[in-house]
């Protein structure tokens, strides 16, 4: 006789192998308080880039100067991403990951390791576990092929952490990292405060973070920042996506753009982005982006533009060109990019 765990593992199983051959998104209802849901998407990118800076996959906020131009093509599907979520009741508990973690090779198999994105368990008003930074606002993040865009101009950044969520009001302990200091004596958690506002005309968050960082030297310092995001409906289905960041910010900004400190001084940033989505029709659209960020000690200045076109071929179905240039001003070197997505979300 089968009981009723085992007949629900085998309805699960029945569904999951159903769904899993045409690569949809779906949920499943194990009982009145159990569902476990499964997401993600299948990309595969084209890139070209020429220029004095190296190529990489994707953009961040730094890069290698070459002594010579060079070209160089690629063809992966690294971006593609595959989430699983539980609820039961009020415990939700969310596991994502891609295929950026490294490892392959371009002679046989190419094969390359997942990496965890996210992984964390929300009761009620509690999350805990890793996932983006309450310092960050991703409804402001571009659509575009170059993964997350100009993140030069983005707060960028997944880690551990314990958020608190009351209304439009947000808190949070997270891990502390001194990047380029004395990692060692990193024992104050990250302090991160975030308030919403919301509505039919979109939404804006303000964002302050408080940190204690320690140099090589065994200094103790207080670096504090500031960020305002968010995303406006405009005309249509059109909308404005900003972000403005200023402050002793280091690693949340840029990804990878500025050390949070520089020998024995704390950087100070400044990062800014701008980015407007325009419907052609009800599913071509067009963005059109600009992010920059400058550092006040190490000098870096840093920016990057696109323009892109997508549709939907289906419901789940989008193509996408993009064209654009990345710029290292300090260096006195930039880049320029095409790119040719096509996506398949589950």
């Amino acid at each position: 006789m089968f009981n009723k765990k085992t007949k629900k593992l085998l309805l699960a199983s029945s569904l999951l192998a159903a769904t899993s051959a045409a690569n949809a998104g779906y949920d499943i209802k194990l009982s009145d308080q159990d569902k476990i849901s499964f997401g993600g998407y299948i990309k595969v990118d084209a890139r070209y880039v020429d220029g004095d800076v190296a190529y990489r996959p994707f953009w961040i906020g730094t890069g290698t100067k070459l002594e010579e131009s060079a070209s160089q093509f690629n063809l992966y599907a690294n971006e593609t991403r595959f989430n699983m979520k539980y609820s039961h009741g009020d415990v939700m508990g969310f596991i994502e990951m891609d295929f950026w973690g490294g490892g392959g090779n371009e002679i046989v198999s190419n094969s390359a390791n997942p990496r965890i994105r996210h992984a964390f368990i929300k009761y009620k008003n509690v999350l805990a576990g890793q996932t983006w930074t309450t310092f960050m606002n991703t409804s402001a993040i571009p659509e575009t092929a170059d993964f997350a865009g100009a993140t030069t101009g983005l707060v960028f950044i997944r880690q551990g952490q314990v958020r608190y969520t009351a209304g439009n009001f947000q808190v949070s302990v997270e891990n502390p990292e001194t990047w380029g200091g004395d990692t060692a004596n990193d024992s104050m958690p990250d302090v991160v405060a975030r308030y919403n506002m919301k509505g039919d005309w979109g939404n804006v968050s303000v964002s302050a973070l408080a940190r204690q960082l320690n140099t090589t030297l065994g200094n103790t310092e207080t670096a504090i920042g500031a960020s305002i995001a968010g995303r406006i409906k405009t005309s249509g289905k059109d909308d404005f996506r900003f972000q403005i960041h200023q402050g002793e910010l280091g690693r949340y900004v840029g990804a990878a753009f500025a050390k949070d400190v520089v020998g024995e001084e704390v950087e100070e940033t400044t990062a800014y982005l701008a980015a407007y989505r325009h419907f052609w029709n009800e599913s071509l659209r067009t963005t059109v982006m600009y992010g920059a960020a400058e550092a006040d000690v190490s000098g870096a200045d840093r920016s990057q533009w696109s323009v892109n076109l997508f549709d939907n071929l289906t419901k789940q179905l989008s193509v996408g060109v993009e064209f654009g240039q990345f710029i290292m001003d300090d260096q006195d070197a930039d880049s320029n990019y095409a790119q040719l997505s096509l996506k398949y979300v589950l």
